[in-house]
């Protein structure tokens, strides 16, 4: 899934390999997808895109956007893989989004579970897009320890940690996926409830969320993704679906997979305790 470290790392990809190559065609929902999203009808991308130049990039939250000339923007984010082929490659037979450029390479977009790729013109932007652009994030300066704390003091003090910090666009770019190591990092259990937490461990809970944020970004994603060239990210995740059956990494016990809140959760009973 795209979260934040992925966003980013999806956005300086785009720009670096894409910039400045022409849409020379687009086929977009050829294999449909019950839980593949469009903005307006599908058969349509081809018409506004083709013969547009790409301009640039940028990412918020779980989102990356492509840029295209007359302020076009493809917005990509939850469960899309994105993958870039060169002339020569073989393509596959199956996706959701497929853009060829002037150059016969090709990006192509699908989908796993559930994911949009939305494409919107500079008056269309909506409430989800709104929000995970707008909204205050994780690794800008804003996003200091008394934003976080008011955060905190606006929420109901019955959620648990994870309901907090991954739901209602609160911090946008914070999914499942990256809470894991933020609260193995942070020694706080993923159901702990925020009128449990002493404001050591709501301080250490921040440091966790930047810090962790900011080691995964700066290796280029985590290894349970992939970036446009297929290459898992960089970020060695310490709990999730790739290190399941290993121990951990600092007490040598066995970590615990449960379902919770729709998704799963990793933790070690003993570092983070409930």
């Amino acid at each position: 899934m795209i979260e934040l470290p992925e966003s980013k790392n999806l956005a300086n990809q785009f720009i670096k390999t894409l910039k400045g190559k022409t849409v020379s065609n687009v086929t977009a929902n050829k294999s449909p997808h019950k839980f593949a999203w469009f903005h307006g009808e599908p058969a349509g991308y081809h018409a506004l895109l083709a013969g547009k130049k790409v301009t640039g990039s940028d990412a918020f939250g779980s989102m990356a956007e492509l840029q295209f000339e007359t302020n076009l923007k493809l917005v990509v984010f939850d469960g899309v893989n994105v993958r870039y082929f060169c002339e020569t490659d073989p393509l596959p037979q199956k996706h959701q989004l497929h853009i060829e450029f002037d150059d016969f390479t090709s990006l192509i977009f699908s989908v796993q579970m559930y994911g949009g790729m939305l494409l919107l013109d500079e008056k269309e932007e909506n409430g989800h897009y709104q929000s995970s652009k707008y909204k205050i994030k994780p690794l800008q300066p804003e996003f200091d320890e008394i934003y976080f704390e008011n955060l905190i003091k606006g929420s109901k003090q019955t959620l648990s940690v994870k309901a907090f910090l991954a739901t209602e666009q609160r911090i946008p770019g914070l999914g499942n996926g990256v809470l894991q190591d933020i609260f193995f990092n942070a020694k706080i259990h993923p159901k702990r409830k925020l009128q449990t937490l002493s404001d050591a461990e709501k301080q250490t809970m921040y440091e966790s969320v930047t810090q962790t944020l900011s080691s995964m970004t700066a290796g280029g994603g985590r290894d349970t993704e992939k970036d446009i060239f297929g290459v898992n990210g960089g970020y060695m995740t310490k709990l999730s679906a790739k290190t399941k059956n290993d121990p951990c990494p600092v007490c040598g016990g066995a970590v615990i997979r449960e379902a919770y809140m729709g998704g799963n959760i990793y933790f070690c009973p003993a570092c983070q305790k409930i």
